[in-house]
């Protein structure tokens, strides 16, 4: 690194977050730059005076850094495989190459610079009104506006990396580790709850790392060490660093990005700590590079050790311009002077300036930044005296200056509490909002709760953090409330100057003016969000951290109400952009298992997923996957086989109202439903689709036992739930599914089996015929048995409680020994409801699936008075079938087709296979198909395209392949 590198950097104990004994050299816009670890690209940049970093949207004027903390679009930069990245964010490595964006031609010699003399000629919402007709144009218009706008370039040829989540849980989670946040972690960690402190930077102690909070400059320093040390410290807290909280939802759900990994957060309470956006002042050309924020210059200073330029003039709305100033003479800047919106300072801060021999301009403000022809750089500032709310006075005074910091007040990071359904109220006397109406369980600390002097803060974290801990505990609330000193106002009311040439920039990522915001509601647009949505202002990267406060303030002025009463733009998830890899990542994916699992697995089943459940596949040697399916299927035909169908949805009904529930809810007739008998039900919703199916029995007048399908039970049980809120019935229902548990004893010696176990119920075909439903005692255990046939044999399905589930398989399995019962799978078992030509619902059916497609007509109760999607189904069947599901066989030596593979009707596509299999029952390759109506009678014949482009020829046959007549089950 060259002498002249080296001295353009702050000596120590300057530059905390970068290692001097590292040099990094990358390159930006085709030039090298070096710089040390720990640098972001902006930093290592402005190090080098290198300030023009990006152009901007819609006018292309040169942009450099605002924020220096990821919170604006100035900094929107392109490497080589991501677009839109934020240089004040992302750390350099060695050969990492940078380009600038939204530029035509060079970066600093844009062709398209010249925009902006034509801004009079692009007014607010002018796309809305000229590129609307003629009819169609805007498919002319549209490639070049893109093309102007600029934007990244994504590299198509990217590979995807790996991103997952992973849950947490915590008594406490507290948002932003500033001061309020550490000491918010500390107070409630104290008080025995677990803590999960999240924090967006690398470091720990927010402002504290870069602010000043008194006149020697001591204080943020001894109490960052204090707290970090006392936070890294604790055995009750869990620290994030670099994560993003990017969102609040219900119960305190938080999504949490760090790096490529998404942390979905459940939380007892929440404490948001989040802090405030330091606000910019508005006025003619206050994007220039150069004009940057007062908070980002002290960043700069004490994180990076840049050394911001030759002469400084500072332009506040609080007494922390005064603080920065001294912080700037401190590190052996120029601070030319010190303008103050308001008329009169704290007078020690003043003093403290005037000893610095700093030029103080009271009641003023900078009215225009200066700039050359390039407008690379400010290069001075007009100030002027303020003469009432936002206009200024004739006497001119010019200042020469190379950097321009400006902090007119504080906003409070509000986006997660508004989206918890937080209010803001505006304070007219303080000029600043305040939140209210937070759901429970969610608490704010320090700024954000309108809290700034340092011991405030500190005392405000430590009673909310109590509250938290002790309601995330079980204990009693805190009783003393902290005793608050007396603060300055940090905000100051009206921070606006409008300039007869324009060019003072509300929004910086859209390019909006003051006359824009005006214009806008001139033209009608009073409402705050359709000024947003005319205008576009809030709406880019930075989604109005800076915009949203002068936007309500010029609309309240506008339209003659109170900042109040237009509040600001709605705040929505996510808070910072969030990939879409970090959504489509691999998740955690949970399972559950049946009472009977570990059985399984000492049978050797091959364990499936079903739904959220492992079921057994089949059982034997994986190598031999046909063979065992085979030989199961086999079993259960000729002697008996048993199954574990625990899985299945269980729904308690009872009420004098369950059978007219059930009635409305279900396409079948329930009214009428002797006790003890069941009946296959269907459920269609409100479009006339079929959505689930299952049986539902009766076991008394007032109680109903229903089952649901493995993986739609919750969608049935939340839709049963809504639709009795709807209708006031007097029902109870209950989701029973993990309290029973269940297996299916089925083939033609399960009677024989049965009579082994259960005494008490006659099991003879005339006592108990199919369909039928008893309750009864298998060895003292209470037991559900239903007569049901899914796989085609005569066969009982118990539920009993699931706690007895290995004790019930065991005493089952050693009652049929004698007859050779074998456990058999999943697999074997879709292959048996296949032979009899059984559907399976969102395999064999899908979202536009209706009954008289599927052959459930004969389910379809016409002559209830009413059902869920009755009239639907109605205009459905009087309309011609467009496709229908069919039986279809194949002779084996063909090429077996799998599910989703295509049904052809000449070269069109006609259909597909929902389900396939070899039989052994049958020596044929069997399946259930969509086709077009034209080929739907048996006998037809159609083409499937299977693997590599080949066709196979299937026939239509008459359901069900197996036992027609229904023999083998109602013996």
């Amino acid at each position: 690194m060259s002498q002249s590198q080296t001295l353009q950097r702050l000596p120590l104990p300057y530059g905390s977050l970068i290692d001097r004994q590292t040099t990094i050299e990358f390159e930006f816009d085709q030039q090298k730059i070096t710089g040390f670890a720990g640098d972001s690209i902006a930093s290592a940049l402005l190090a080098q005076q290198r300030w023009v970093m990006s152009r901007s949207f819609k006018y292309h004027r040169p942009r450099a850094p605002l924020t220096m903390a990821g919170q604006d679009a100035n900094t929107l930069i392109q490497l080589p495989h991501e677009a839109n990245v934020l240089a004040d964010t992302i750390e350099i490595s060695n050969n990492l190459m940078v380009s600038g964006q939204n530029f035509s031609g060079s970066l600093l010699k844009d062709s398209n610079a010249s925009l902006g003399k034509f801004s009079k000629f692009m007014p607010v919402g002018f796309y809305y009104r000229s590129f609307f007709k003629p009819k169609g144009v805007w498919k002319l218009w549209e490639p070049l506006i893109r093309k102007k706008a600029g934007l990244g370039v994504v590299d198509l040829n990217f590979q995807p990396e790996y991103y997952d989540k992973v849950y947490l849980f915590t008594d406490v989670a507290v948002i932003g580790a500033g001061p309020a946040g550490l000491q918010a972690a500390l107070s409630a960690a104290n008080d025995g709850a677990k803590v999960l402190l999240i924090e967006q930077e690398k470091i720990l102690g927010g402002s504290l790392n870069y602010a000043r909070f008194d006149l020697a400059g001591k204080k943020a320093a001894e109490l960052r060490t204090k707290l970090v040390s006392a936070v890294e410290q604790h055995s009750n807290i869990t620290v994030m660093k670099q994560a993003v909280c990017n969102a609040w939802f219900t119960d305190h759900y938080l999504p949490v990005i760090q790096g490529k990994r998404m942390y979905k957060v459940r939380a007892k309470q929440c404490v948001v700590a989040s802090g405030s956006f330091d606000q910019p002042a508005v006025f003619r050309n206050n994007d220039l590079p150069g004009v940057i924020l007062t908070s980002a210059a002290q960043r700069l200073i004490k994180l990076y050790a840049v050394k911001l330029g030759q002469r400084i003039v500072i332009l506040t709305g609080n007494d922390d311009g005064y603080y920065a100033a001294l912080d700037f003479i401190e590190a052996g800047l120029n601070v030319a002077a010190l303008v103050d919106l308001r008329v009169t300072a704290t007078n020690k801060h003043l003093q403290q300036t005037v000893q610095q021999k700093i030029q103080c301009y009271m009641g003023s403000t900078v009215y225009e930044a200066l700039h050359d022809k390039s407008m690379h750089r400010v290069t001075g500032v007009e100030i002027r005296n303020i003469v009432s709310e936002g206009q200024v006075g004739s006497d001119v005074k010019k200042l020469d200056c190379d950097v321009l910091c400006m902090s007119s007040g504080y906003m409070p990071v509000y986006q997660l509490l508004c989206q918890a359904g937080g209010k803001l109220s505006y304070d007219e006397q303080k000029a600043e909002f305040s939140i209210s109406g937070l759901p429970h369980g969610l608490h704010v600390a320090g700024s954000v709760n309108g809290v700034h002097h340092i011991e405030n803060v500190l005392s405000d974290a430590h009673y909310t953090a109590q509250l938290a801990a002790a309601q995330a505990l079980g204990q009693a609330a805190p009783q003393d409330h902290p005793v608050m000193l007396s603060e300055a106002a940090v905000n100051f009311p009206w921070p606006i100057f409008e300039h007869p040439k324009g060019k003072e920039f509300v929004d910086y990522d859209e390019d909006l003016q003051i006359r824009d915001i005006v214009n806008a509601t001139k033209c009608g647009y009073r409402d705050v969000q359709l000024v947003k949505r005319f205008s576009t202002v809030g709406m880019g990267p930075s989604q109005g951290r800076h915009s949203a406060l002068p936007t309500a303030r010029l609309v309240a002025k506008s339209t003659q109400r109170s900042i109040s009463e237009t509040g600001v733009t709605t705040a929505r998830p996510p808070f910072t952009v969030e990939k879409l890899a970090h959504v489509a990542g691999r998740g955690f994916d949970p399972y559950r298992q049946t009472a009977m699992h570990s059985r399984h697995l000492e049978a050797g089943a091959k364990m499936m997923p079903a739904g959220n459940w492992q079921r057994p596949a089949f059982y034997g040697n994986p190598d031999e996957r046909l063979k065992n399916i085979a030989n199961e299927v086999n079993n259960v035909r000729q002697n008996v086989g048993i199954i574990d169908v625990s899985t299945l949805g269980g729904l308690d009904v009872r009420g004098p109202d369950s059978a007219e529930f059930l009635n409305r809810l279900y396409t079948f007739g329930f009214t009428k439903l002797p006790i003890g008998k069941t009946r296959y039900a269907v459920m269609a919703n409100e479009h006339g689709v079929v959505i689930d199916d299952g049986v539902a029995g009766r076991l008394s007048e007032n109680h109903f036992y229903v089952t649901a399908t493995t993986s739609g039970v919750d969608r049935i049980y939340q839709q049963m739930l809504k639709w009795n809120v709807q209708w006031h019935l007097n029902v109870d229902i209950t989701n029973v599914t993990t309290a029973l548990a269940a297996v299916n004893i089925a083939g033609p010696k399960s009677r024989e089996v049965m009579k082994q176990v259960c005494h008490d119920v006659d099991l003879s075909n005339e006592a108990f015929p199919y369909l039928g439903l008893r309750e009864g005692m298998i060895y003292g255990i209470p037991v559900r048995i239903l007569r049901v046939g899914f796989v085609g044999e005569l066969g009982y399905e118990i539920h009993f409680p699931a706690r007895y589930g290995e004790f019930m398989w065991d005493k089952l399995m050693e009652a049929g020994k004698p007859f050779n019962m074998q456990p058999f799978g999943v697999e074997s078992q879709r292959l048996l409801r296949l032979e009899k030509g059984h559907i399976i619902i969102s395999q064999d059916t899908d979202g536009m699936t209706h009954p008289q497609e599927v052959d459930l007509g004969w389910a379809v109760a016409r002559n209830k008075p009413w059902f869920v999607g009755k009239r639907s189904i109605a205009i459905l069947e009087t309309q011609p079938l467009k496709r229908k599901l069919v039986s279809f066989v194949l002779d084996k030596s063909q090429e077996q087709p799998l599910e989703g593979h295509i049904v052809l009707d000449g070269e069109n596509i006609s259909g597909n296979v929902t389900s396939c299999e070899y039989s052994p029952t049958l020596d044929k390759i069997i399946g259930l198909a969509y086709v077009g109506i034209k080929q739907s009678e048996v006998g037809q014949q159609f083409q499937i395209r299977v693997e590599k482009g080949a066709t196979v020829l299937a026939t239509v046959v008459k359901a069900p392949f197996y036992d027609p007549q229904n023999q083998r089950q109602e013996v």
